[in-house]
């Protein structure tokens, strides 16, 4: 049995959740290594093994709004510029 978590995407696929995609947008947004990296084994320790990516985005925004509320910003900003979400 498959214990690490799988991620499901925008388009039905699934994956296996990686920590790493979390740390690596918290950094972009101005969080420091460690708290980025709280934040992913956080995340990956509630994450059940049907999560979508909505869910795991929800709960990355929230701990970032909690931590600092520029970062949460900084990330709704690449949202809308690069990957074109409202």
């Amino acid at each position: 049995m498959n214990s690490t978590p799988q991620v499901t995407k925008r388009d039905g696929r699934t994956e296996d959740f990686i920590a790493e995609k979390i740390v690596v947008s918290c950094l972009k947004v101005g969080a420091p290594v460690g708290l980025a990296r709280q934040i992913a084994k956080d995340i990956e320790s509630k994450a059940t093994q049907r999560t979508g990516t909505a869910q795991i985005r929800m709960m990355v925004l929230e701990q970032l709004r909690q931590k600092n509320p520029e970062w949460e910003q900084n990330w709704l900003v690449y949202d809308r510029a690069v990957k074109k979400r409202k």
